[in-house]
């Protein structure tokens, strides 16, 4: 399912501009566009852990801070979201383009 379908509202990039209309099934229509489908248990554990930090927060994440504390190494990341995992974890999540993202 393309996110256009989904009825959320997207900056130009494709980016969430509501995190609160985020919803699994988005995730999933995300992860396909992203070429990173299927979402697997690694890929969930840093979406929950992003999408929980961010709530407590009020700020997205650095890639550094989700390495460190998310229990999924850098290395990792870049297996799971390859070519730019900030971006790819931001729009799985549901959350707007990260600062410092190109």
């Amino acid at each position: 399912m393309a996110t256009k379908e989904l009825n959320v509202s997207l900056d130009a990039e494709g980016f969430m501009t509501d995190p609160n209309q985020w919803t699994p099934e988005i995730a999933e229509a995300m992860a396909e566009e992203e070429g990173i489908a299927p979402l697997t248990e690694r890929h969930w554990q840093v979406i929950n852990w992003v999408r929980e930090e961010a709530a407590r927060t009020g700020e997205f994440p650095s890639l550094r801070a989700i390495s460190k504390r998310s229990g999924v190494d850098t290395k990792e990341l870049y297996e799971l979201f390859p070519k730019g995992p900030a971006r790819k974890i931001a729009r799985c999540a549901g959350y707007p383009k990260p600062k410092g993202c190109i």
